[in-house]
């Protein structure tokens, strides 16, 4: 960690908190302290690498409001996120694991944030945000909600009834199922959901697999007949199956009017 600032260093802060400035690019800073670009890139390199500012994307850095003293910075993962998605005029929503544990479905605080977004896929780090970036479709963006970081930075959730579809459509990635199936149970039964929420946020957002699976749960949960006949209006006619917990063998009793074989009823039934 850089222990001092040399005359560039202090120019740089100087000219930044003169113009109340947190996001920085390298044209910027050859052009206002007129330096070479190859001095400009440097600088900021340089400083990132000292852990006193956040590289975002090439040729972007996130600067703190006030210089740390005699310690790293790091913006906050709100902070973060933030400023890549407006870099990149992209849409997102934070979801998985992250979600799982604002809501409360699980008490394990993940290492990094995973963001649904329509421009960039694979990890990142900003500063010390480490990111899981998954590009979908726009139209797979939505149903989210404004949370506020601590330093007031607003940042965008899938909303509690968007998680808990997206733990049965998204299960391999976010290791979703069996236990996504006991939260649903959980927020039903609570009433912080209703099953006319689910069916609807199932019918935008989810697959042909995530209905059935649905469909299955809520009907074994009583859900009215018109609302699961609306879920069944989406499915095609067919004779494949597919299992009620992906990651286990399809054996057990077939239910037709879904195409899903429960091969763990014991986890439905709660025994």
């Amino acid at each position: 960690m850089k222990t001092g600032l040399g005359p560039l260093e202090t120019r740089l802060f100087a000219y930044a908190q003169l113009r109340g400035k947190q996001v920085v690019r390298v044209e910027e800073i050859e052009r206002n302290l007129r330096l070479r670009r190859a001095q400009a890139a440097a600088l900021l390199a340089r400083l990132s690498r000292a852990d006193l500012i956040a590289r975002v994307q090439p040729g972007v850095y996130l600067l703190p409001g006030r210089l740390p003293l005699g310690g790293a910075w790091s913006p906050d993962e709100s902070l973060a996120l933030d400023t890549l998605m407006r870099e990149r005029r992209a849409r997102y929503q934070i979801c998985g694991p992250s979600a799982f544990n604002r809501y409360g479905f699980d008490g394990q605080i993940p290492n990094r944030l995973y963001v649904y977004n329509d421009s960039l896929s694979g990890e990142r780090r900003i500063g010390s945000v480490s990111l899981t970036l998954i590009k979908v479709a726009r139209k797979r963006l939505g149903d989210r909600e404004t949370v506020r970081s601590a330093a007031g930075v607003g940042a965008l959730y899938s909303s509690r009834v968007r998680t808990l579809v997206d733990a049965v459509y998204d299960w391999s990635r976010f290791n979703g199922l069996p236990r996504g199936y006991e939260w649903i149970r959980a927020e039903l039964r609570s009433g912080r959901v209703k099953a006319v929420e689910l069916a609807a946020c199932t019918l935008r957002y989810g697959d042909v697999a995530t209905v059935r699976r649905m469909g299955a749960l809520l009907e074994r949960e009583g859900a009215p007949d018109t609302l699961l006949r609306g879920l069944e209006r989406r499915l095609r006619p067919t004779t494949s199956t597919i299992p009620w917990i992906p990651t286990l063998a399809k054996r057990g009793s077939v239910d037709r009017r879904w195409g899903v074989v429960w091969n763990e009823r014991e986890v439905l039934d709660g025994r």
